[in-house]
């Protein structure tokens, strides 16, 4: 029997087969996920972040630093100071100098973000879900029944939950076949069990 399975549940899906929200937010930007699945990988990120967090610390203490603000400007003037003045260790280079070069030699993996026609960049950084229409081409959100036209009976939409926090509502877009079906906005109160 594999890790994480039981006699007295069956598992339909394993923790690498569900896309979970930050996944699908990778994917629908045109990235994807890699995953770091040795040690080795894992201590390139850990060990930076190990020194940077110690470092902070230290200065806390030596400075008596006794509020969140406080400690927030202390990160920040650290990673700045980290990011502009020190050379790195491995590189031999100062990390902003070095991202400027590799951005200039065309030697980087960061590209300009392109969005498909009919979406917006809140269509990429939102909350998804999915329903399927009943007989009478309606879908069941938190309790709301929402009519959705031009659609099939029993076809699978897609819900992209867009929250403004200035309005205080809740913008829903829904996709039926990369195609924007039916766009509407709700008081942020008809969401209460929706976390953003």
């Amino acid at each position: 029997m594999a890790s994480g399975e039981s006699f007295w549940t069956e598992q339909h899906l394993k923790t690498d087969q569900v896309n979970t929200q930050w996944k699908q937010c990778i994917l629908s930007s045109g990235s994807q996920a890699i995953y770091a699945l040795s040690p080795q990988a894992k201590g390139k990120i850990e060990r930076p972040y190990r020194w940077l967090q110690d470092r902070v610390m230290r200065i806390c203490a030596r400075e008596q630093v006794s509020t969140i603000e406080e400690a927030r400007q202390v990160l920040q003037v650290e990673v700045n100071r980290y990011n502009t003045y020190q050379v790195h260790s491995t590189t031999g280079q100062v990390p902003i100098q070095r991202f400027r070069q590799a951005l200039t030699q065309d030697n980087s993996l960061f590209s300009n973000l392109t969005i498909a026609p009919h979406r917006t960049v809140d269509d990429i950084f939102c909350l998804r879900l999915t329903r399927t229409l009943n007989a009478y081409r309606k879908i069941s959100l938190q309790g709301l029944q929402l009519l959705i036209p031009k659609v099939p009976h029993y076809e699978e939409v897609n819900i992209h939950l867009i929250p403004n926090r200035k309005t205080q509502t809740i913008s829903l877009r829904i996709w039926w076949r990369n195609n924007l079906i039916l766009t509407t906005t709700f008081p942020r109160s008809q969401f209460p069990k929706v976390h953003f």
